[in-house]
């Protein structure tokens, strides 16, 4: 199947009760059993549930992965994969990444023995030169979170491959519309389905997808063993979100293309990010590993004021100031206070993250009216 007919079909069937074309919400918390141990493949809602199934399913089908698991949230997901390894192991992680990733390892598994670097991997020879013999695992985004810089997955996985580590990578901005990391070599994909993939703003959940049967076992006992699972409710709504998934994708890069090109003419503004752009230092090898260059755009203003980054954001009248992104509703976000407020600022600007940057996430709204709310809020 094209990925347009995987959106709509994979994974999901008629309800064989009613017939209902639409999953139905299985909210349950035991099942019914002839006998012990003798039931119909369901004994207890934390370790299945038919309306989870069915996204799992469905997710991995548009991953183009064999296993899909879902959590609570996006950093319920990463909890699940960084209890993988054990005291001593090394992650090296690239250094431009979400806030709540470098949280939850900085501040979380680190206590129990982890080791975490974090290294810049545009160039995939950083990652040659920082690998020990204790590195378990490589954690990639691309495109990363708020700086958009562009990660050779292909690259990287050949890297990883040879010395038996582990890559994984977040795919939240891209969504599986855009890229498909499992296909370029990479052997864990995560997601963070509140973003492009639920794409309403209206649930918060994590996934998992992978082809290795061993780590999909493994995955499964922590899913079942630790609990933070997802509730059905929370899967209907995703499933709901899928279904439009590759027409809202194709809408959020369009406008994105159109916002960006509108703020790197804009004499207010210094420096736009955004992989569509031909001058972006990852424009071709995006166009080479993705299928669009997604809905989000970051920029700083002329000066790099503070109180002026500040105005704008208050400024806006289409563009909501909220944390989150990738709902059919244009957000803006201040990424030094808010969705990356964990990472000291020192780590953050030697990143490139000022704390005068402003990140989009660019809506499906009329392109027209998102680029007169930023006419009127840069001025």
């Amino acid at each position: 199947m094209k990925f347009g007919t995987k959106a709509i079909h994979a994974g999901v069937h008629p309800d064989p009760t009613t017939g209902a074309i639409m999953t139905p919400i299985y909210q349950t918390s035991t099942y019914v059993q002839e006998s012990p141990g003798k039931h119909k493949g369901y004994e207890y809602a934390r370790t299945q549930n038919p309306t989870r199934d069915a996204l799992q399913a469905n997710l991995a089908a548009l991953e183009n992965g064999q296993h899909g698991l879902c959590f609570a949230s996006g950093l319920g997901a990463t909890d699940a994969i960084l209890k993988l390894f054990k005291p001593g192991d090394e992650i090296i992680a690239s250094s431009d990444l979400y806030g709540g990733t470098y949280r939850i390892m900085v501040r979380v598994f680190s206590e129990f023995g982890l080791t975490f670097r974090f290294v810049s991997l545009d160039d995939p020879a950083n990652l040659e030169a920082a690998l020990t013999d204790k590195t378990r695992m490589v954690w990639i985004e691309t495109p990363t979170n708020p700086l958009l810089r562009i990660v050779d997955i292909a690259a990287i996985a050949q890297i990883t491959k040879t010395r038996n580590i582990r890559l994984v990578v977040d795919n939240t901005f891209a969504s599986p519309y855009l890229q498909n990391p499992l296909d370029l070599g990479a052997d864990i994909v995560v997601h963070s389905v509140t973003k492009y993939i639920g794409g309403h703003s209206d649930t918060v959940m994590g996934a998992i997808i992978t082809n290795d049967d061993e780590t999909a076992n493994q995955l499964r006992f922590i899913q079942n063993a630790c609990g933070a699972v997802p509730g059905p409710q929370d899967c209907f709504l995703a499933l709901r979100g899928i279904k439009t998934l590759h027409v809202r994708m194709e809408r959020h890069c369009q406008n994105a293309q159109r916002v960006a090109e509108y703020l790197q003419q804009h004499p207010k503004v210094s420096q736009v990010y955004y992989p569509g752009l031909p001058d972006h230092p990852g424009h071709e090898l995006a166009k080479r590993q993705m299928r669009g260059f997604g809905g989000m755009v970051s920029f700083e203003l002329v000066g790099d004021s503070l109180p002026e980054a500040v105005r704008v954001m208050e400024s806006f009248e289409v563009f909501s100031l909220g944390e989150s992104l990738g709902g059919v509703e244009s957000l803006c976000t201040h990424p030094a206070s808010m969705t990356h407020a964990s990472i000291p600022k020192a780590e953050r600007e030697a990143n490139g993250l000022k704390d005068t940057l402003i990140r989009l996430s660019v809506g499906i709204e009329d392109a027209d009216d998102l680029i007169a709310d930023l006419e009127r809020a840069i001025g």
